[in-house]
This record gives structure tokens, sequence and C-alpha cells, in this order.
């Protein structure tokens, strides 16, 4: 990846919202809630629509187009989560996978010319996601999360730390568990963005706590 699109793509992740209808209370509130989210300045959207009472096919494809539009008009980032299919479906932006999501050199070669990111819980995972090409890594769970039950222990900022002790350098968002008090911690660990769900989806004005979010990762890049 080139300097000026590795500097694109670390501004671009800097607030990074992840939701499918399972976080709100119907699918218009997940439309009411992501128009205030991009109106109150996340830089991407992760659309995760999957596990309990999660929508399918073309309900779930219907979803993914009015979502992928809602960003695009505010240009900001449309990533799938774990969806080959409904990522070339939706032409989105790009691709998340977690740890068991596939094969990563056949999940490359499938999603060319489009981002990829992929968790990582440890430095190894991390490093084998970028020989294999991954444009970001989705670093954690930093803290403790109740929007994922199958969420591995958190590691905290330590793994944030040491990637970049390791010289990776690859754009790194922190996930799992972060709040607008805590943002600014890893964001100063090394991170270049953070990935929140409950902090925004949970959040009475949606519209503020994103911008209040935005504030703090911005406030806290000036000062590391």
């Amino acid at each position: 990846m080139r300097t000026q699109e590795k500097s694109r793509l670390q501004q671009d992740l800097s607030l990074y919202f992840v939701a499918g209808t399972m976080n709100c209370d119907s699918p218009e509130d997940f439309y009411r809630i992501l128009e205030q989210a991009v109106q109150g300045g996340i830089t991407a959207f992760q659309f995760r629509e999957k596990g309990v009472n999660s929508l399918n096919g073309q309900q779930q494809l219907e979803m993914a187009k009015r979502a992928k539009d809602v960003c695009h008009k505010h240009d900001v980032l449309f990533i799938v989560n774990d969806d080959l299919d409904l990522m070339k479906a939706v032409d989105a932006d790009g691709l998340h996978v977690g740890q068991t999501d596939g094969n990563l050199a056949d999940i490359r070669k499938e999603t060319e010319g489009k981002l990829l990111g992929v968790s990582a819980h440890t430095l190894a995972e991390a490093e084998d996601a970028i020989v294999h090409g991954a444009d970001y890594i989705g670093a954690g769970p930093i803290y403790q999360t109740s929007t994922k039950p199958d969420a591995k222990k958190p590691v905290g900022v330590d793994l944030i730390l040491e990637l970049r002790r390791n010289q990776l350098n690859i754009p790194l968002v922190g996930i799992g568990g972060i709040t607008l008090q805590n943002a600014s911690e890893v964001i100063k660990a090394g991170a270049d963005g953070v990935a929140v769900i409950s902090e925004i989806s949970g959040a009475v004005d949606p519209s503020s706590a994103s911008s209040n979010l935005l504030f703090a990762i911005q406030t806290a890049k000036r000062e590391s």
C-alpha cells in the first residue's frame, strides 16, 4: 500500500461503527441510528448482520444497499462483515473477516481491488493476516464486551503496544468494549482508530455520541 493510500485509510478508520438489526430495535431503527451516526462523524461503517434474529436473503441485500447509500452520501467507508457474496452484490468498499471465516489467501484473491480487514487477537495472527494481504487489522478485544458472546478474553491496550513494538505499521483499529471514556487510551497506545457498536447503537443520541467519540479520537491523535 502506497504511503498516501495508507495515510488516507488511517484517517478513514478513525471512528469505525459496526452494527446490524440485532443491535437495534427494528430495521427502521437501524437506519435512524446509522443516519445519525453518519451525521455525527463516523468515518467507516461495517454492516454486520449475523446472529440471532438477523435478516437474510433479499431483506439483507436491500438493507445493505440502503446502508451503503447512506454511507457513500457522506463519504463514509462501507464494509461488509464476513459475507463475500454480499460484499460483491452491493459493491461494498471492502470485507472484514475473523480468524475462522475462511482461508485468507482465497479471500484476498476474491477481494482484489477492495479493502480487506482481519480481526487478530495475537501478534502471530496479525502477522499472518499481513502476509496474506490484509489492509488493516482489527485488534482485540481490547476490553470486555457484551455484544459478542463468543468474544475471546480481553487483551487490553497491550496488544496494540505489542504490534507497534514489533514494527507492524499496518493501519490498526482497536475493537471490543471501547467507550468514550477509554477510546483515547486505545489511540495513544498506537491504534489509528476504534471500532464501536453499543456506544453508538445504544446511545440516546447517536449523533452526539459519534461526534463526542470522534473529538476524543482526534484529540488523542494530536496528543500522541
